[in-house]
């Protein structure tokens, strides 16, 4: 019933129906039930025979004159016969010569994930205001990644509903393997992801994998928990505790509690949303970033490698979503990369930054005077001291020589 609704409402919402039935099967019953659906209202409406490889059109169509469309195509959809021609037919459709609706460019794209059955759709829904996803309290109802314009506050939004993600050794269907993929491609190319938590199943290895995925790909994050007024209190406070317990390392995310289904919270969940996405897009000026650096440097320096101290030069912003800063300077091979995450951590407290990482990337500088094929010579503290070792050896050997003599 909920995907006969969901199939009505795309066809009040649209402008042009597409009928596609089975041309190797012929006319079915059920095909007799959705043309008197579609008939009803004025809408646009083309049916398409599929399956007509290396078939005689005439006699395929045949079948399905009585349904009594007035635009008819044969086509192969597997292997794009026809294809060209239903183009045409679209375009031909746009007779008042009216421009179609701009694809509105700049809105943020936010896509919701996490594990099966945890009310990524019910948000979605909720989000909206319309029952635009099927919800059902079964996992797997959601197989793509669908998204829906949303706006709020007088700002437009791109929302996406994806699969819930499980355990790799739990994936055997191909189905399921491939809403997996397309779900990752969508954070991929999302502004922001929320991360929907069941609170009545608290934090599970599987949210902390997806959240390593997305921090990986540099996107920002919102942590919403979600079934919130399922929980009793005693359990609230021990989710709080393993909230921090657990997810130390994206403690710059800001973690909401709602309740999809009531829909408490949504309004703290889009201001969390609203501000990571500010954050990713913030330009900060060089003379800023050099002067957190210094505080960086004043505070805890690099230790000493192989008897030398890397020397952070100067530093620059080289790109958004998420911030980068480039820090230029020698010797900076082999600075550790706890060190590096400190500098991150440093920056995003200094310019406030609130669900979104940080990366710092290090660019060692070279000499322009410095052949190429010329081996560095070592110029540490334990270098020298060797030197000096070896060459008082040989001035006492010397001495002894000499006084052998």
């Amino acid at each position: 019933k909920k995907m006969a609704l969901q199939t009505l409402l795309a066809i009040d919402e649209c402008d042009v129906i597409l009928f596609v039935v089975d041309g190797r099967e012929g006319l079915h019953p059920i095909d007799q039930h959705i043309a008197d659906v579609i008939r009803k209202n004025d809408k646009e409406k083309i049916l398409l025979i599929n399956k007509t490889e290396g078939m005689q059109h005439e006699i395929v169509a045949a079948d399905f004159y009585s349904l009594g469309f007035k635009n008819n195509l044969s086509i192969s959809s597997a292997h794009g016969e026809g294809v060209g021609l239903l183009k045409e037919l679209l375009v031909g459709f746009n007779q008042d010569g009216s421009d179609p609706q701009p694809i509105v460019k700049g809105a943020p794209k936010i896509t919701i994930v996490g594990r099966p059955n945890v009310g990524k759709s019910t948000l979605v829904n909720a989000l909206v205001g319309e029952e635009r996803f099927i919800v059902f309290d079964q996992a797997g109802t959601t197989r793509d990644a669908v998204s829906v314009d949303f706006d709020f506050n007088g700002d437009r939004f791109i929302l996406t509903d994806t699969a819930g993600i499980r355990k790799k050794g739990k994936v055997f269907e191909t189905v399921e393997k491939f809403s997996v993929l397309k779900t990752l491609a969508a954070v991929e190319s999302s502004d922001v992801i929320i991360l929907v938590i069941d609170s009545s199943g608290g934090i599970a290895t599987q949210d902390m994998h997806l959240i390593g995925f997305i921090l990986e790909t540099g996107k920002s994050i919102v942590i919403a928990i979600n079934k919130w007024d399922s929980v009793s209190t005693y359990e609230k406070e021990a989710i709080k505790n393993d909230i921090d317990l657990k997810l130390p390392f994206v403690n710059f995310a800001e973690k909401v509690f709602i309740s999809a289904l009531k829909e408490t919270g949504l309004k703290g969940l889009m201001s969390s949303v609203i501000k990571a996405c500010e954050s990713s897009s913030r330009k900060f000026s060089t003379p800023q970033i050099n002067e957190v650096l210094a505080n960086a440097i004043l505070s805890h320096q690099p230790k000493i490698i192989k008897g030398i101290r890397p020397k952070l030069k100067f530093a620059h912003q080289g790109g958004l979503n998420p911030p980068t800063i480039i820090i230029h300077g020698n010797h900076l091979t082999d600075i550790r990369k706890d060190y590096v995450r400190y500098l991150e951590t440093f920056f995003r407290k200094a310019f406030n930054l609130v669900g979104t990482p940080l990366r710092v990337e290090l660019k060692n500088g070279k000499n322009p005077y410095q052949d190429e094929n010329d081996k560095v010579k070592k110029t540490g503290l334990v270098t020298r001291r060797r030197r000096i070792d070896d060459f008082r050896k040989k001035i006492k050997e010397r001495k002894l020589a000499r006084s052998s003599q």
